[in-house]
């Protein structure tokens, strides 16, 4: 048992240290925000540190039910990293809109981290669905935290509904592949495709049709094209440091899950989920630079370009090798520290009073009024376009390799061909902030924080960030390896 509690200290430390900051929030209410805030990244790095031991290594717990390997070791590390910047940066904002921050948000984005450190150690459906609605109650709920905000209640609202017909049509799929497998545990289904495929050369027409309804509520999750709707009015109505959240933690969780699913419960099947997965990817790619042209919010442009580097995320998995699958981890880690810097900037975006403005069109000069936020914009901006010296190129170039390796050579130039389409609206943002006749500029940054963030993540997307790449494939080839 001693084991099995080292090989959970992740999760236990989250709910014991949400639990006790909860009730501190309650006893000390708006007076504790600090306080409670700066506890809860504590307690983040702490459930950081637990992994150096048995929660990284230590394999199956409780029959199967739970993972605790290096691949759950890499994604739990970006998880909360990502976590605890959207803890720090949401007070400024909460009380730049109009009130002080409520100690329930630090909590809440502690008891979803326990949700999403379940989905990517998950070796059960049961245990992946548990997770999955952990994570998506808490996400819930940040999405309306400014009540006031009608924008923000909308948010919550459309995330609700449109998030718990997602968890039906995935629940769905878990009871037609235990009816048609016998089991909920990976393995077990595995090895039930596999037998299947040895008897009859495909699947059975229920575990197919399991197959794709547990797909479609994942792909949900990572916003995934035909899944994608609730993703661009979620992102501009939510709260900016929720917004964040569900762009790099949630995402980031949601596609490991969907790597973890693909390798381990339905690798036998790879011929039948392959094609699902080629088909969303490039229809990501397509509509996530298309529809992102047309924009003027700037938080709606980030939602379609999550979309898009999904899409090229997905690509990775479609390879379906080891390879392949560290494409994608490796991808994603490098993805959440654009869209960290990206989001960190929108922050920055306020009028001469201090009110949050995100029209694009406000940072026409900004290179003449705010010259340094001017030049990491276009860092993140030329990093999420995949463009070269800078380091959001290699994770593009990683899962065009891996494809190219498995001889998909038709795929990954197709995939190259939509990136220069994406580059459009980068470009175009880059044009605004240089080029363009000056809007009113911003009012000066006050916070230490926010700048001391920006400038590291666009150091680490740089091309100083490659001197990481040993590092990185070597931490995102274990973690792969673990799957197979």
């Amino acid at each position: 048992m001693a084991d099995y509690l080292l090989r959970l200290a992740p999760e236990l430390i989250l709910i014991i240290g949400g639990v006790l900051l909860l009730l501190a929030a309650a006893w000390r209410g708006e007076r504790g925000v600090d306080m409670v805030t700066l506890l809860s990244v504590a307690v983040l790095a702490l459930a950081g540190v637990s992994l150096l031991g048995p929660a990284s290594t230590g394999g199956d717990s409780f029959g199967g039910l739970h993972q605790a390997d290096a691949f759950a070791a890499f994604c739990k590390v970006g998880i909360y990293v990502a976590a605890a910047v959207c803890i720090l940066i949401a007070p400024r904002f909460f009380r730049r809109a109009g009130g002080t921050m409520q100690p329930e948000y630090p909590v809440l984005i502690l008891f979803s981290c326990v949700g999403m450190g379940m989905m990517v150690s998950a070796g059960d459906l049961l245990t992946l669905y548990v997770g999955l609605e952990l994570q998506s109650l808490a996400a819930y709920v940040l999405a309306s935290f400014l009540r006031r905000d009608l924008r923000s209640a909308e948010a919550g609202l459309k995330y609700f509904v449109l998030g718990a017909l997602a968890s039906g049509i995935m629940l769905y799929g878990v009871s037609l592949l235990y009816g048609f497998t016998g089991t909920t545990l990976f393995d077990g289904i595995a090895a039930a495709f596999a037998e299947s495929i040895e008897t009859t050369g495909q699947p059975s027409l229920g575990q197919v049709f399991g197959l794709v309804f547990v797909l479609a509520g994942v792909l949900f999750k990572i916003s995934a094209v035909p899944f994608h709707m609730w993703t661009p009015d979620v992102y501009e109505g939510a709260p900016t440091p929720v917004t964040t959240v569900f762009a790099t933690a949630q995402k980031f969780a949601a596609m490991a899950l969907l790597v973890r699913v693909s390798a381990e419960a339905l690798g036998p099947g790879l011929e039948q989920w392959r094609q699902i997965i080629v088909f969303v990817a490039l229809a990501s790619i397509i509509l996530g630079a298309v529809a992102a042209i047309g924009q003027s919010n700037i938080k709606r442009l980030l939602a379609y370009s999550s979309i898009n580097n999904v899409g090229f995320a997905l690509l990775g998995l479609a390879a379906g090798t080891a390879e392949g699958l560290a494409a994608v981890i490796s991808y994603m880690a490098i993805y959440i520290v654009m869209t960290l810097g990206s989001f960190l900037c929108v922050l920055q975006m306020r009028d001469s009073e201090g009110r949050p403005v995100e029209t694009i069109a406000s940072l026409a000069g900004l290179s003449r009024t705010r010259p340094g936020l001017a030049a990491a914009m276009a860092v993140f901006m030329f990093s999420l376009a995949g463009i070269p010296p800078l380091f959001g190129f290699w994770g593009k170039f990683l899962v065009f390799d891996a494809l190219i390796g498995v001889g998909y050579w038709e795929l990954a130039a197709i995939g190259i061909a939509l990136s220069v389409i994406g580059a459009y609206y980068y470009l175009k943002i880059v044009k605004t902030i240089y080029f363009d006749e000056p809007a009113p500029g911003y009012a000066p940054s006050d916070s230490r924080l926010e700048g001391g963030l920006i400038a590291a993540a666009a150091v680490l997307l740089s091309p100083l960030g490659y001197l990481l790449i040993p590092a990185l494939a070597l931490a995102s080839g274990q973690a792969a390896a673990a799957l197979f």
